[in-house]
């Protein structure tokens, strides 16, 4: 699987359409994922995303939130298939950096959070 990051951008509740309170600040990545394998792949971000800093070890980040943009990339790929869309984290702060565990052991992604 490639994933891409397109964007970051931190919201509030009315921008993606809740009326929750975040524990922290809501922040959307828009993903591109693409299944690059001559294999079916998934892609399940919920409850496998997780935000830390310099300060704060690793907190869940995964929400059940969701945007109008884009499609749904949490999705079984078959090669060559691909989708862009919206995933939407309750991080504890602005900055730091959101770690993707498909497995046991070390993280397979990492995206670096804008601080502003």
């Amino acid at each position: 699987m490639e994933i891409t990051l397109n964007g970051v951008k931190y919201v509030g509740p009315s921008e993606i359409n809740t009326t929750t309170k975040p524990r922290g600040q809501y922040i959307v990545l828009t993903l591109t994922v693409k299944n690059v394998g001559s294999a079916e792949g998934g892609f399940h971000p919920y409850g496998l995303m997780k935000w830390e800093d310099g300060q704060t070890a690793e907190q869940e980040a995964s929400t059940l939130e969701t945007t109008d943009a884009g499609q749904d990339v949490d999705a079984t790929y078959r090669p060559g298939q691909s989708v862009t869309g919206d995933v939407v984290l309750d991080v504890p702060r602005k900055g730091g950096r959101v770690n993707f565990y498909d497995g046991l052991g070390a993280a397979s992604l990492t995206f670096k959070l804008p601080s502003a």
